[in-house]
């Protein structure tokens, strides 16, 4: 397995919490209890495991995703010396509400749920469109992200953004027509290794077996997307002033989000480290999850 590693230099209403904090934090993520905590009148779900002690790392996923769509494999490395909250978009899974049609919309409630669980600090890992919502957040609550984590993502106005539903449809299609989950084609190359590993990753998100959580409805599929769409098409964001250290990770074969996009946020990025894994796809990180988690932790630390 090559890995090329580069460098670049680089007013919330009071909550109210429908189901308690599991007291000690699940061991495992397939086993972490569903919570939900009530902000500004929407319930937000979430997830979370790991030790209490030190910043908590939020995770933030990709378009359509719920909880089980999180990698068990990377959510409990992460977990073994952080706690970790992985967390539903309103409209999403367990969340209330409906879907936001922007970027900016998700990022408020992720700054609303942050607060609201009492946080005055946090680590963000943010997949996909979920690191389209953590550099958003990133930048509107100077000194709340102390880390940030930028996986198979790209900046605002990024270049090919927009084509994200272009591409996907026919790989959808073809992941019916083969009876393939559409992950398979649409975060994986075709070669062996991507194959292999497509199908390890299918397993994984299938390990959880009881209190699963709510698909993701067509209606908050395709409002997202439009929000996706809206990203590429608003002014580029200014980057330069996040000042703190960001680890950003893809695939040297990402069809969704441009590999080159995360090259433009490792140029633009004054504190930027950059890790490329060789014949991966958009999901990278689930691919090489033993080698993300290691560099991730190292970077947490």
């Amino acid at each position: 397995m090559t890995l090329k590693a580069r460098l670049a230099a680089g007013a919330v209403s009071t909550p109210r919490v429908d189901s308690p904090p599991h007291p000690g934090g699940a061991a495992r993520f397939t086993e972490a209890p569903n919570q939900v905590i009530t902000v500004n009148g929407v319930a937000l779900a979430y997830r979370e495991l790991g030790p209490r002690e030190g910043t908590p790392l939020f995770l933030l996923n990709h378009w359509g995703a719920v909880l089980d769509d999180f990698d068990p494999r990377v959510v409990d490395g992460l977990a073994s010396r952080h706690r970790v909250i992985a967390i539903d978009y309103r409209g999403i899974g367990g969340s209330g509400g409906t879907a936001p049609l922007t970027v900016d919309e998700m990022a408020r409630d992720t700054l609303a749920m942050i607060r609201a669980l009492g946080f005055a600090e946090v680590d963000l890992l943010g997949f996909s469109l979920g690191g389209f919502v953590a550099q958003d957040v990133a930048l509107k609550a100077p000194g709340l992200v102390r880390r940030l984590i930028l996986a198979g993502t790209g900046p605002a106005g990024g270049a090919g953004i927009d084509r994200v539903g272009a591409v996907s449809r026919p790989l959808i299609l073809k992941g019916l027509l083969t009876l393939r989950d559409p992950k398979t084609h649409l975060f994986f190359t075709s070669s062996a290794n991507g194959r292999r590993a497509a199908r390890e990753f299918l397993q994984r998100l299938k390990e959880r077996r009881s209190g699963r959580d709510k698909a993701a409805t067509p209606r908050a599929f395709l409002r997202q997307l439009k929000a996706i769409h809206a990203w590429e098409r608003q002014a580029p964001q200014p980057l330069e002033n996040l000042r703190i250290p960001v680890l950003i990770a893809n695939g040297d074969h990402d069809v969704m989000v441009p590999t080159a996009l995360s090259h433009d946020m490792a140029r633009r990025l004054p504190q930027a480290q950059l890790v490329i894994y060789d014949d991966a796809g958009h999901g990278g990180i689930f691919q090489h999850h033993t080698d993300f988690v290691r560099q991730a932790l190292a970077f947490l630390a």
